[in-house]
């Protein structure tokens, strides 16, 4: 009974999934999963951090603004269904090469430094994805220099 249970609800969350697959890879999903989740570590996704979110899967996604939007909403969707990152962190370990695991470490403290305070929760995190993607502390804090320089020179 209960297996069948447990099948039924895997259905469900496939399906709900499987638009967001058609739309975006997977990696593509993962990597705006974590961004979602460094922006609500702190308790709140503010306007802040969803427009640097919105502007990085822009620039750094080659995205238009309504594919952003969509993967933005895909993303949100699969963060607030997720009970761990692991699959989302595995995903980007195994399809992302060094420079591209270092950069989405950097794309996480632009997102947490957006609203000017860095929240334990969000360090721990951006440590903790870190850690499971194997990016060094010294490249993890040359990324959050260059996520501060940049923020610093726009403002």
């Amino acid at each position: 009974m209960a297996n069948r249970i447990k099948a039924l609800f895997e259905n469900i969350k496939s399906d709900n999934s499987a638009s967001h697959k058609a739309a975006f890879s997977d990696k593509d999903l993962a990597a705006a999963v974590i961004l979602v989740e460094a922006a609500c570590m702190d308790g709140r996704l503010d306007d802040v951090e969803r427009a640097t979110i919105d502007n990085i899967l822009k620039n750094r996604f080659s995205l238009n603004g309504e594919e952003a939007r969509e993967l933005f909403t895909a993303a949100q969707s699969a963060q607030e269904d997720a009970t761990h990152l692991m699959r989302f962190t595995r995903t980007l370990k195994d399809n992302y090469a060094e420079a591209e695991r270092i950069a989405l470490i950097e794309m996480m403290w632009e997102v947490a430094l957006a609203d000017g305070v860095v929240h334990d929760y969000e360090d721990s995190l951006i440590r903790r994805v870190a850690g499971l993607l194997y990016v060094s502390d010294f490249d993890r804090g040359a990324a959050k220099k260059r996520a501060q320089d940049r923020i610093s020179a726009t403002t």
